[in-house]
């Protein structure tokens, strides 16, 4: 028996959307849904009540960091991430792989795993699958990814080959070395680049190693939108439809729903946090960046279709002056909505699966976000 167990509810008629639930120990969560990212055990500048206000289900947190600072010991001496950082519901904890990968310069592939540099101090350490899966036990997430190795884009095929051939034996050391199944799934990540063989051979082999779920991962690394959808179309139907499937790191509403389209469950980004710190809100009628000058009298709410805290309470003008004068209120009730609105976004989408007319919403979304 599995610690995270999928049930399929129903499959939209009009697109073949996927509505289900994914049973964890620490909660269900309805799917499809959109994670906030909680990197360092905090999502930037939000408490873990604001997150539940918002209806967050589940969110991230980062293995490479927390191994960093403050250490996965003192995590679990706290009793585990759960109670170091007051969050009662899920946690998705990803291997660390993606960003000891965007070292570059500061780290060294072989087939023990990664020897690294680290961002903070320079201090030399090494993480393989099993070092991974050891901080992760400790974290004590709901769902762990595996390790693995995500290829660049552009990148050449025999280099994607041999790449993903090793995630593979790294994913086999993953699930050897895990010691906490009853309380903890492990899911694995599908590589292979933008080949479709590749893609094809890299879901054979994944999910050849039986898993509560997998991950389609490699993507949103600044290949075309196009070529990402290309990449989704023939990987997804690869994946068994009774475990659930998560995107890893995108989070604009059109990849949201397009995704959802293709049949994936789960998405995480760090992006509407991040633009939030610049002054950037996601709205019902396409994005409005407040600190342009145009807001400085608008003493209109951000969002009349929002019901976030930040909608309900300050202007457009009020919020453009946290953002000017770098005041940290400005930068939390963007986040507040902006994470607000995707998963209001992922509810709605919910719906429209439900009622069989999630490309209609679709393309009234579009319209009104986007313009087309």
């Amino acid at each position: 028996m599995y610690a995270v167990r999928y049930e399929l509810i129903k499959t939209c008629k009009q697109t073949g959307a996927r509505l289900g639930r994914l049973h964890t120990p620490h909660g269900v969560i309805d799917t499809p849904i959109f994670m906030p990212v909680g990197t360092q055990a905090t999502v930037k500048s939000l408490t873990p009540e604001e997150l539940k206000e918002i209806e967050a289900q589940i969110i991230l947190s980062n293995t490479y960091h927390l191994y960093l600072r403050p250490g996965h010991e003192i995590v679990k001496k706290a009793g585990g991430l759960h109670k170091f950082m007051n969050w009662d519901k899920p946690i998705l904890t990803d291997s660390g792989g993606f960003q000891v990968f965007s070292l570059g310069p500061l780290r060294k592939i072989s087939e023990e795993g990664v020897e690294f540099r680290s961002h903070i101090d320079g201090s030399k350490h090494m993480l393989t699958p099993e070092k991974a899966v050891e901080i992760q036990n400790a974290l004590g997430s709901d769902i762990m990814m595996a390790f693995d190795e995500c290829a660049p884009y552009p990148a050449d095929r025999e280099y994607v080959k041999n790449s993903l051939e090793r995630t593979t034996r790294w994913l086999q050391r993953c699930k050897d070395a895990h010691k906490n199944t009853e309380n903890q799934a492990l899911f694995g990540i599908v590589q292979g680049g933008m080949y479709k063989d590749l893609r094809e051979q890299s879901a054979k082999e994944i999910t050849s190693i039986d898993l509560p779920g997998y991950a389609v991962g490699g993507l949103s690394v600044g290949e075309p939108k196009e070529l990402m959808y290309e990449v989704l179309d023939y990987t997804v139907p690869l994946l068994p439809e009774d475990k659930p499937r998560y995107l890893m790191g995108v989070g604009t509403p059109d990849i949201l729903i397009d995704g959802a389209i293709r049949g994936i469950d789960m998405f995480d980004c760090v992006l509407p946090t991040r633009i939030a710190r610049n002054g950037t809100a996601m709205t019902s009628q396409g994005k409005v960046v407040v600190r342009n000058a145009v807001y400085a009298e608008d003493f209109t709410t951000l969002d009349p279709e929002c019901d976030c805290y930040a909608c309900k309470n300050y202007t457009k003008a009020y919020i453009r002056h946290l953002i000017k004068t770098n005041e940290i209120l400005g930068a939390r009730l963007l986040s507040i909505h902006n994470l607000r609105f995707l998963i209001k976004l992922m509810e709605n989408v919910r719906q429209a699966i439900m009622e069989d007319r999630l490309m209609d919403f679709r393309n009234e979304f579009f319209e009104k976000y986007y313009g087309k």
